[in-house]
């Protein structure tokens, strides 16, 4: 009989299981080729799906109603083989449900474990043998340090082969389904692109004087040009705040790129606001069919056009991609097939850490880790990019240097510096409105929601503004054009924000406050004063306080005690050293709690926990409610198609311009006080609906604290 194992959805044209197989393998092939795994990506995708070579399976495909387990057959027979062909068990039992984790040898086959699938009755598979050759592996695992148990190592290349045998499925699948109509596009080569930005930043070039701002950015310009000829490495961007950073990078990427012949740019940033920014410049310059946005805010579906796009974000299959730290980290520790599609097309990348500071530190040490392993074994380059680099190199191996693309960097720091670092020590709440009733034009970074509202409360007036997450997006942005507006006429404008205004946004005023925090921080809060260097030094001053009694900020108490320590110690907390010296305290002081969930010690042994440490991995740990502000014309009209068409994804990312996200504590406090009511019936236990539009401010936002009278929030 012949096997099948896709019938297109006309039942018009079958596809059968040895086309499959082959086309999987060619694919994976491809995909493991570069970083140097061809013949294991070949293997996985040959015998991934020989469980279809079953009778059930092929009732089940031609109408039939029983569920077939076809995946664990593969495994079985890699099992069987031992040696290499055991990571190609994990990948081929896992291509549907996801990695599983190494269980034990007592496990019984109902466990979903890798152990327990070993001893899984499945259906009779053999006949498998007349049509296909399990193909020989020949590449050896590669060499790593005697004194270094190779479990971590092994667990990447793992997921690696398991992202190219999905990917390889899905898109063998997806081509035979379209009938060969595949609407996806890689984009342009980057050679192309290359000279899209040599194009754009050809004028630039021409400028050599060095004691002029612009002149100083060609420089690090240039310097970064020259740094893409520098083999594949591990790299620093140390540039001071106004010092071109993006366009820096993105052209030392571009040639190195074209130099190394690497398909991917992967810039992976903390902040949304920023990724937007990041994206839209790169999008103006090489296209925006090559630059590739994948976050929480971007919609790709609601055009047609836009599908070859959507498609993307399955896999990464554009030169440019833009993400956040969220997206690639957890992506790099899942075990699911949908997330770790993508990850083969990290290999042979260049992967650009912007603000780079803001690398998980609870996570810091298996993230560095995974950087090690890209920048060793898959030929990939990183670049640890920032004003205020972290102090990582005793996290990386001591073989592993990096290479600074910043010219005369201390020089450049001292030339860029538009604003004084003052202290002012401890200073009460009555203190810090007195003088801030006394500005014309500043910006008060406070560390709790709570004290935000409180002190604009106090001082609020004509020309004075509130910012923070409190206020849902489009809110905000008007704020901010408001807030622009004011400071570009020199009206009075006096602005009391949380932290999110220290990046991707680009606001210029005479003086800026800011509560103790990190020092990293603190330095993005003196990047709003004087921005545009149009004032003298010394009339540009950040102001540095801790309050009395001021609330504890939960998971910042270290990175405060340690910037209190570094405040006392230098005389200018803002230089290089000083920055070092934060981040050396701050990283000891943590210690284990550097890999709080004992990611790399859980792969060591022989043990691999896939889908454990994929459930434990998570940069965003407190649960969060998102409320709904139907306020506005364009939100009641969504709200209204929430109710009556559902939740689809496209609404909710339209919704999400009018939502404001709060921790669960504070979600329970305004529950129960009657605030808020479900928008639909499959809305779930995250999505919720403000229920009265006067518990909403249109000048701070959503009223906790006046409706609840507690001390409930931060």
């Amino acid at each position: 009989m012949e096997y099948i194992a896709h019938i297109s959805d006309d039942k018009e044209r079958e596809q059968t299981v040895k086309e499959h197989l082959e086309g999987t393998a060619k694919l994976a092939e491809q995909f493991a080729n570069e970083f140097g795994y061809g013949d294991w990506g070949y293997c996985c995708g040959k015998l991934h799906d020989i469980g279809k070579y079953t009778l059930r399976f092929q009732d089940r495909i031609r109408g039939g109603t029983l569920k077939v387990d076809h995946a664990t057959a593969g495994a079985k027979v890699c099992f069987e083989k031992g040696g290499y062909y055991t990571a190609l068990a994990y990948c081929i039992a896992g291509h549907h449900a996801g990695l599983p984790d190494t269980g034990e040898k007592s496990d019984t086959g109902d466990r979903a474990t890798y152990y327990g699938r070993m001893k899984k009755k499945i259906e009779e598979y053999q006949e498998y043998q007349k049509e296909i050759e399990i193909p020989e592996l020949s590449t050896p695992f590669f060499q790593t340090p005697a004194k270094k148990d190779p479990g971590f190592s092994v667990g990447i290349l793992t997921r690696m082969l398991y992202s190219c045998l999905v990917d390889a499925d899905y898109l063998d699948t997806e081509a035979f389904m379209n009938d060969g109509n595949v609407v996806r596009g890689s984009g342009d080569n980057m050679t192309t692109l290359w000279a899209r930005l040599h194009s754009h930043i050809g004028g630039w070039l021409e400028n050599e004087d060095v004691q002029t701002i612009n002149g100083r950015r060609t420089e690090i310009l240039k310097h970064c040009i020259q740094g893409g000829q520098e083999e594949k490495g591990l790299f620093r961007l140390t540039v001071p705040t106004g010092g071109g950073k993006t366009i820096a990078s993105l052209a030392f990427a571009l040639q190195h790129a074209v130099k190394h012949n690497i398909k991917h740019i992967i810039y992976v940033i903390p902040y949304t606001s920023i990724i937007e920014q990041n994206a839209n410049i790169f999008s103006n310059i090489l296209g925006s069919e090559n630059v590739l946005e994948h976050h929480s805010n971007v919609n790709y579906e609601s055009a047609e056009e836009l599908k070859p796009m959507q498609l993307a974000t399955e896999n990464w299959d554009k030169p440019v991609i833009v993400t956040t730290n969220v997206q690639f980290f957890e992506s790099f520790f899942s075990n699911k097939s949908s997330k770790c599609r993508k990850l083969h097309n990290i290999a042979n990348s260049v992967l650009i850490f912007d603000e780079a500071q803001m690398l998980p530190n609870d996570y810091l040490k298996p993230c560095v880790a995974a950087l090690e392993e890209l920048v060793r074994h898959y030929q990939s380059s990183v670049v640890l990019c920032t004003a205020t680099q972290p102090a990582l190199t005793d996290l990386f191996s001591k073989d592993m240097k990096y290479k600074e693309l910043c010219p005369r960097m201390e020089e450049q720091f001292s030339y860029f510096k538009r604003a004084q670092l003052k202290g002012l020590g401890t200073i009460t709440e009555e203190e810090l409105i007195a003088k801030l009733q006394n500005e014309r034009q500043a910006l008060c970074i406070l560390n709790t929601k709570k004290i935000v509202q409180k002190i604009y409360e106090e001082i609020k007036q004509e020309g004075v503004f509130h910012l923070s997450t409190l206020m849902y997006p489009i809110h905000r942005k008007r704020t901010l054009e408001k807030i622009r507006e004011r400071l570009s006429t020199g009206e009075k404008c006096i602005v009391i924000a949380t932290s999110l205004v220290e990046a991707g946004v680009d606001l210029d005023f005479r003086t800026v406050y800011r509560q103790v925090a990190g020092i990293d921080s603190i330095i993005q809060a003196a990047g709003r004063c004087n921005r545009e260097g149009k004032r003298p030094l010394d009339e540009s001053v950040t102001n540095v306080f801790q309050l009395e009694q001021a609330q504890k900020v939960p998971g910042q108490e270290q990175q405060i005690d340690t910037a209190r320590i570094i405040i006392r110690e230098y005389e200018d907390f803002s230089e290089l050293d000083a920055i070092e010296e934060y981040f050396t305290r701050l990283y000891k002081f943590r210690g284990d709690a550097l890999d709080k969930k004992n990611i790399l010690e859980q792969f060591q042994k022989g043990r691999f926990p896939f889908a454990k440490v994929g459930k434990e991995f998570k940069l965003i740990e407190e649960d969060t409610k998102t409320i709904f502000i139907a306020k506005e014309e364009h939100a009641k009209k969504i709200a209204e198609e929430l109710r009556y068409k559902g939740m689809t994804r496209i609404l909710m990312r339209e919704a999400g311009a009018y939502c404001v996200n709060v921790y669960e504590n504070v979600f329970r406090n305004i529950y129960d006080a009657g605030m808020l009511i479900a928008i639909s019936e499959d809305a779930g236990d995250d999505f919720w609906l403000l229920q009265n539009m006067e518990d909403y401010s249109e000048e701070t936002g959503l009223q906790i604290d006046a409706k609840l009278g507690r001390d409930i929030w931060f």
